[in-house]
């Protein structure tokens, strides 16, 4: 890392909001290596947890994000998933909502008391008070995202609140994933996340860090 900010001690957790990390770091030229990703932070403390959040197409006969999520879940890692649900806006359109903010945020809240220090993996703003809340209790947070694509993919409040700010096109060389690793190919390219009323369109992803 590049400046201290963790200490061998610490308790830490990774809390990861998978559409938005696909998209900052997508939005960065790279695909992430989620074995390497474990590996790098495992070193920085004792890591008690990583918890992984993605909304799943249920009704699909297959679905491009199922061989990522079975291979985290043998890997390390804690996934969170709920079933999308489709609806149609007042212009007829049919739209996706897949948000997993407040299951990520239920999370934190809990282990906030186990922890000494979260790993935030996400840009959205709304989390802002979600941070505030778990430094109230005594825990540091770190968000990793990214200010470096365009527009940035981190909200300003939640990187002005958090203890320290993980810029993730520095991480790269550390967790980028070579194009031989057989467990995805493109497997997030259809994941949902939300837009401020939570809804997207199909395969499409919008910028959270608004």
């Amino acid at each position: 890392m590049a400046r201290k900010i963790f200490y061998q001690q610490e308790r830490l957790a990774m809390f990861i909001d998978g559409a938005n990390l696909y998209a900052a770091a997508r939005s960065l030229g790279f695909d992430i290596d989620y074995k390497r990703l474990l590996e790098l932070f495992a070193a920085e403390g004792r890591l008690i947890r990583a918890f992984y959040y993605t909304a799943l197409v249920e009704d699909q006969e297959y679905s491009p994000i199922r061989p990522l999520v079975d291979w985290l879940d043998y890997n390390g890692y804690t996934m969170v998933t709920k079933p999308t649900k489709e609806f149609t806006d007042a212009s007829g359109r049919r739209k996706i909502k897949g948000n997993m903010d407040i299951e990520l945020a239920i999370d934190v809240m809990e282990m906030a008391e186990n922890v000494d220090h979260i790993l935030l993996f996400s840009g959205d703003g709304d989390f802002r008070r979600l941070v505030e809340a778990v430094q109230r209790k005594g825990v540091r947070v770190t968000v990793i995202s990214t200010v470096r694509s365009t527009p940035p993919m981190v909200a300003d409040e939640l990187r002005r609140q958090a203890d320290n700010f993980l810029e993730l096109q520095d991480l790269a060389n550390s967790i980028q994933r070579s194009h031989s690793n057989r467990y995805q190919q493109s497997p997030l390219a259809h994941e949902h996340s939300g837009t401020d009323d939570h809804a997207v369109q199909p395969d499409h992803h919008t910028e959270q860090g608004e």
